[in-house]
């Protein structure tokens, strides 16, 4: 009964990342679709789920007030699928939009129980390798989602869309196998819970600044050196790269918790310091490959340290707000980058080297030595 209740929770983490992430290797066909249209337009086809994610997650804790888990959760991914895929049957850019705002709400209502839950069934002591897996799991449905989407933005724009229908899967565990319970429902925002879980908030937003880097500019950047198909193999591999990592992350986090905290903010400077100083080919794989090191190491850390400080609540308290920290930094990743890279002639890779120092110094700061429940 628990394998069949962590595979459904797992089902879900496959999908969150997809909101987003899934479509960004069809933006060149959907844009040639689009042609005449502002591509600010265009990019909000994958930078707006995150916004509805945010204000959706700010309410979750209400949510589970009116609508016991799994209904909550069979709600979330059947507008997840509805969303998704009906973009397929759409041809007009202002009604994609409203159906990508919706895929942003469902991703809102689900983002937070594909961990919270780990750490409502599961005991602390387990806590890094569930999700150190649940974020295996969603680099998984990145490596998934962003090869067969590029692979049907082949056939035509609209195809790419169809990959949502993989949440279908998690539709039909949840149904079977995930209890209807009701969650306290307590939390939401506030300044206390803000306090008391800043280090990890804060953290996430930095890590989620700082790794959106890298889809938002690496096809510009990269197509010198590599083919289309080679810039996608490369953007795969790298979740591929964090995939692995998160499978072994509960080891390393029971053997190293102390030295934990640098690794990500290191790992984001040495791999942007790479992609900004080499433009062969070998640097662009090295910095690639130590990027998604540094996000396969950050996300199960942050939700690690945060689901076993809040306990069974977590689910209602700290994860909403490391949902909401998560998709805020994908969504000001570009805004905060793109602007200070202008303005200082810069690379946006060094740019990242830059963020990643602070998120170093607040990595520094604000954590003492994080030891696990044995």
């Amino acid at each position: 009964m628990k394998k069949r209740l962590l595979f459904t929770i797992l089902s879900i983490s496959l999908l969150t990342v997809m909101a987003g992430a899934a479509i960004a290797p069809a933006l060149g066909v959907i844009s040639a679709h689009f042609e005449g249209r502002n591509p600010l337009l265009i990019q909000l086809i994958v930078s707006l789920p995150a916004l509805f994610i945010i204000l959706t997650n700010l309410l979750f804790p209400r949510l589970c007030r009116m609508m016991k888990m799994r209904t909550l959760s069979l709600t979330g991914l059947a507008l997840y699928v509805l969303s998704g895929a009906g973009a397929f049957f759409v041809d007009n850019i202002w009604l994609l939009l409203v159906l990508r705002a919706l895929m942003g709400v469902s991703v809102g209502m689900i983002m937070p129980l594909s961990t919270g839950l780990l750490a409502y069934y599961f005991p602390p002591e387990e806590q890094a390798s569930l999700m150190g897996l649940s974020a295996a799991m969603n680099q998984m449905g990145g490596v998934v989602a962003t090869f067969l989407a590029g692979m049907l933005a082949g056939i035509s724009w609209n195809y790419a869309f169809l990959v949502y229908l993989l949440g279908l899967i998690a539709v039909i565990l949840v149904a079977l196998f995930l209890p209807n319970e009701r969650l306290s429902g307590r939390g939401g925002v506030s300044l206390s819970l803000l306090r008391r879980f800043h280090p990890s908030v804060v953290g996430m937003f930095l890590v989620m600044v700082l790794f959106f880097i890298f889809p938002t500019n690496f096809a510009l950047t990269a197509s010198g050196s590599l083919s289309e198909m080679g810039v996608t193999l490369t953007m795969v591999g790298l979740d591929v790269v964090a995939f692995l990592v998160g499978l072994v992350f509960g080891a390393l986090m029971k053997r190293f918790a102390a030295q934990m905290k640098y690794v990500a903010p290191l790992g984001f400077a040495a791999g942007y310091l790479c992609l900004a100083i080499g433009g062969s080919l070998v640097w662009l794989l090295l910095g690639s490959a130590v990027i998604g090191i540094a996000n396969g190491i950050g996300v199960p850390y942050l939700n690690t340290i945060g689901s076993v400080k809040a306990g069974k609540e977590a689910a209602t308290t700290v994860m909403p707000l490391l949902s909401a920290a998560l998709y805020l930094g994908q969504f000001l990743s570009p805004l905060i980058v793109s602007p200070v890279a202008s303005s200082t002639g810069t690379s946006p890779y060094f740019v990242g080297v830059g963020i990643a120092v602070l998120y170093l110094l607040q990595a520094v700061l604000t954590r003492k030595k994080q030891m696990l429940p044995k």
